[in-house]
């Protein structure tokens, strides 16, 4: 079986949940109604998907952060996939309704415990209805295994290793980034240094990344000489930033890292200097 490790199209999804071991995670979310997605989930879902909740499975009590979204430990990471039902050699397929932001974050976390084979699906649950696949309704859950995955720290960026002269790129709307407005969190403006990408820049209207040619040639724009190893790609909360991260991986450049805690830790310190306007 052929590993997906960034997208993957409904049709070859579909074969997947016919044909193979595959755990599908349903991880739709609304921030303007944090249970709507669970309950679209028991409406309808992809057939033999599990629901995963951000706020209370992708996030944890702070250990290495203190933004909105923390991430779990390594303990409760184990555990979450291990309770999904995934074992070290399983296709991850995770989507959402919303070009793919909350699907990056689980997308992020497995890559992130050392986990290949995780992917999000192009066009999400509504491309899934578009292309006339059946659905599911009710909850499931999968039979659940006992996973260890390990950290790749490298991956993961800390308040206290931001410093001058890193290329770091806002994944948030221009306008937050320039700081005319701001809905969530309590100082508007950006990481002083910091150029703005935003996440909506990698899909079309149709909910579709771009094309992995067209992505790569706006990345290596936005990184001019620096190695995507090396840049760190920060958002609100450390969710829609693995999103351009995703996005980064599927144009083939390579894996970028994440400030988990994002603008609204940063913001929350009054020691750290912000930045408005361009």
């Amino acid at each position: 079986m052929v590993d997906y490790a960034t997208l993957v199209e409904a049709a070859d999804l579909a074969l997947l949940v016919k044909h193979s071991s595959v755990v599908v995670a349903d991880c739709r979310y609304f921030l303007d109604d944090t249970e709507a997605g669970r309950r679209a989930y028991e409406a309808g879902h992809i057939p033999t998907a599990v629901y995963v909740h951000l706020d209370e499975d992708l996030c944890g009590p702070p250990f290495t952060d203190h933004g909105r979204h923390p991430l779990p430990t390594e303990g409760e990471m184990n555990a979450l996939f291990g309770r999904l039902g995934i074992a070290e050699d399983t296709q991850v397929v995770a989507y959402d309704d919303g070009g793919g932001v909350a699907a990056a974050r689980l997308w992020w976390m497995l890559k992130f415990m050392g986990h290949e084979a995780a992917a999000v699906l192009n066009g999400g649950f509504a491309g899934w209805l578009t292309a006339g696949y059946p659905v599911e309704s009710g909850f499931r859950t999968n039979e659940p295994t006992l996973y260890h995955g390990r950290p790749r720290p490298g991956m993961l960026v800390r308040m206290k290793d931001i410093n001058e002269g890193q290329l770091l790129v806002d994944s948030r709307a221009a306008e937050r980034y320039r700081g005319e407005i701001e809905p969530i969190d309590p100082v508007p403006g950006h990481i002083p240094g910091a150029v703005n990408y935003a996440h909506q820049l990698n899909v079309g209207d149709d909910g579709r990344f771009f094309s992995a040619p067209l992505l790569k040639e706006r990345f290596l724009h936005l990184l001019g000489d620096v190695p995507p190893e090396r840049a760190i790609f920060y958002c609100g909360s450390g969710v829609t930033a693995c999103n351009n991260l995703l996005a980064l991986a599927y144009s083939g450049l390579g894996t970028g890292r994440l400030y988990v805690g994002s603008w609204s830790e940063w913001c929350r310190d009054p020691r750290n200097p912000v930045e408005v306007g361009e």
